[in-house]
C-alpha cells in the first residue's frame, strides 16, 4: 500500500493542500540567486502551474492572482540540507550538553520508545516551525526509522505539510552497532513507497565509523551499507567527525554521492580528499558553536571553501538548538567565520544567502529545479517584509536578511507553486492542532520513559 493510501486510512486526515494556481508576484526587491539574473529592486516574478514563467519589471498576467510584494523582499526559499526532524518535540526536554539530560542522552533514551505516531507528529512540528522560518526544502536525516511504518509515518507529515524534501531513510536509535540497516525496507520505500506528486525524493542515512557520541560502528557494516545503498541508486549522508574522511578514503567510500555533515576537525589531506573525490558537506553552525568544545572544534567552513569544497548550510535538530531559525543559521556561522578571521576574510551577506539556497539545492542535487527564480524552475519562493520594526528601514536586502530578519518576518511561503503561509499565517496546517498533538507526544513518551 503506497503512502498516499495509508494517510487516507487515518483517523485524522490532512487538510487539503491549496491548488497551483497562476501568480504574479508584484513589485518586490527580488534578489533571483541567479548570476545572470542578479537583483531586481521593483519585479515582478510570474507563477503558473507551479512554474516560474518570467521575472522582471511590469510583467503582463492579466488572469493572474496578484500577491502584492511592494514592501517586500523576494527570493528563493531556503533549502535545508540535514535536520533530524523526529526528535523536534524533544526540545521540551533536552537541556542543552547537560549530562543526564541532553541531547543525546535524552535521543538515546526516548528514541526507542516513538511509535509511528509519535514520528509523525514531531516531524510534522519541525516542519511547521521549518515553513515558518522560509524553509521550504528539507532534509529529512531521518536516524530513528525503527520500522517501516516509522519511515511511512515520516514520510507521510512530508508529505501532508506539503514541502519539497529528500527522505534520507536511517535506522533505529536502538540498532545494535555490528547490526545493519533495513536495506530491504530501503528498496520498498524506494519502489512503492513514496506519495505522488515529485516533491519527495529518497537517500540513505549511515552511521559513523569513528568514535560518537552514538557508539563507533565496525566499518565491515558501514562498507555493506554503501554497496547496499550504492546499488540501488541513492545518495548517502554521514556525520563527519575527526578523522572519518581518512577512514573512509581508505576504503573505497568517498564519492560525488556521498554528503557528510560538521566541517569540524578536518585536517588538510582531508579536505584536499574530499574536493577530489566531490563530496559534500552540510555545515550547521548553530549546533556547531553549540557543542564545539565538546565534539569537534572550530568550524571549518573557510578552510573548506578553499580547497573548493561544495557546502550547504542545515537546521541539524531543532531539539538541540531549540528552534528552526534559518537566518540564525546564516548569522551563527557568520560569527564564527568573524571570530576567527574578523575582516582580514570577509564572509558576505550576498554568500551566505547563497550556501542558504542555490548552494543547498546543489548539494542535494536539485538545483535544476529550485534554488534560484530562475524562469522553468519550480517556484520555492519567499517574501520577507521590509517595514517591520526589527529590519526595516532597509537599503540592502542581503545584509537586512542576514544581520536582522527573524522569521516572524516571514509574510509568503510558496512551495512549488502553492501558497503554504500567507501574511504569516498557514494556508492548510493548522497550527494549534500541531502543537498541540506534538505535547501530547512528548507527554506520552516521558511518561513510558519514566514508566520503564
Amino acid at each position: 500500500m503506497n503512502t498516499t493510501a495509508q494517510l487516507a486510512q487515518r483517523g485524522n486526515p490532512a487538510r487539503e493542500l491549496p491548488s497551483r494556481g497562476e501568480f504574479i508576484i508584484r513589485g518586490g526587491h527580488v534578489l533571483t540567486m541567479d548570476p545572470s539574473l542578479g537583483d531586481l529592486a521593483d519585479a515582478d516574478v510570474h507563477v503558473r502551474d507551479g512554474a516560474i514563467v518570467a521575472v522582471g519589471a511590469g510583467l503582463h498576467a492579466p488572469d493572474a492572482t496578484t500577491i502584492d510584494a511592494r514592501h517586500a523582499i523576494v527570493m528563493p526559499g531556503f533549502v535545508d540540507t540535514h535536520w533530524h526532524l523526529w526528535n523536534s518535540s524533544l526540545r521540551a526536554l533536552v537541556r542543552g550538553d547537560d549530562g543526564e539530560n541532553g541531547y543525546f542522552p535524552v535521543t538515546l533514551r526516548l528514541g526507542p520508545l516513538f511509535t509511528p505516531e509519535d514520528s509523525y507528529r514531531s516531524v510534522r512540528l519541525g516542519l511547521a516551525e521549518g515553513l515558518a522560518s522560509g524553509i521550504t526544502t528539507v532534509h529529512n536525516w531521518s536516524h530513528n526509522t525503527r520500522s517501516p511504518a516509522h519511515a511511512d509515518a515520516e514520510l507521510r507529515a512530508l508529505h501532508d505539510t506539503g514541502v519539497r524534501a529528500r527522505f534520507a531513510y536511517g535506522w533505529g536509535q536502538e540498532l545494535p552497532l555490528n547490526r545493519m540497516m533495513d536495506l530491504h525496507d530501503l528498496a520498498r520505500v524506494q519502489r512503492d513507497g513514496l506519495p505522488a506528486g515529485g516533491l519527495l525524493s529518497l537517500g540513505a542515512a549511515v552511521r559513523t565509523p569513528v568514535t560518537n557520541p552514538r557508539g563507533a560502528v565496525p566499518i565491515e557494516v558501514i562498507a555493506a551499507e554503501f554497496e547496499g545503498i550504492r546499488s540501488l541508486g541513492l545518495p548517502i549522508t554521514m556525520h563527519a567527525r575527526p578523522g572519518v574522511v581518512s577512514v573512509l578514503d581508505q576504503h573505497g567510500l568517498l564519492g560525488p554521492d556521498l554528503q557528510l555533515v560538521h566541517p569540524q576537525g578536518i585536517s588538510v589531506d582531508e579536505r584536499k580528499l574530499l574536493a577530489a573525490k566531490r563530496t559534500t558537506m552540510s555545515c550547521s553552525p548553530v549546533i556547531e558553536l553549540l557543542y564545539a568544545q565538546a565534539t569537534r572544534g572550530e568550524i571549518q567552513f573557510q578552510e573548506l571553501q578553499e580547497h573548493g569544497v561544495l557546502q550547504s548550510l542545515s537546521v541539524d535538530s531543532s531539539a538541540a538548538s531549540a528552534n528552526a531559525d534559518f537566518f540564525n543559521c546564516m548569522r551563527a556561522l557568520l560569527w564564527s567565520h568573524k571570530q576567527r578571521f574578523g575582516s582580514r576574510i570577509p564572509l558576505s551577506p550576498r554568500r551566505l544567502l547563497e550556501l542558504a539556497t542555490l548552494d543547498g539545492a546543489r548539494d542535494l542535487g536539485i538545483s535544476d529545479r529550485v534554488g534560484s527564480l530562475t524562469p522553468g524552475k519550480r517556484a520555492d519562493v519567499i517574501l520577507v517584509r521590509s517595514t517591520d520594526l526589527n529590519i526595516g528601514p532597509v537599503i540592502d536586502p542581503a545584509f537586512a536578511l542576514v544581520y536582522s530578519a527573524q522569521p516572524s518576518n516571514v509574510d509568503t511561503v510558496m512551495v512549488d507553486g502553492r501558497v503554504l503561509v500567507r501574511r504569516g499565517q498557514f494556508t492548510a496546517l493548522d497550527g494549534e492542532q500541531v502543537m498541540r498533538e506534538a505535547g501530547e507526544s512528548v507527554r506520552g513518551l516521558s511518561a513510558r520513559a519514566n514508566a520503564g
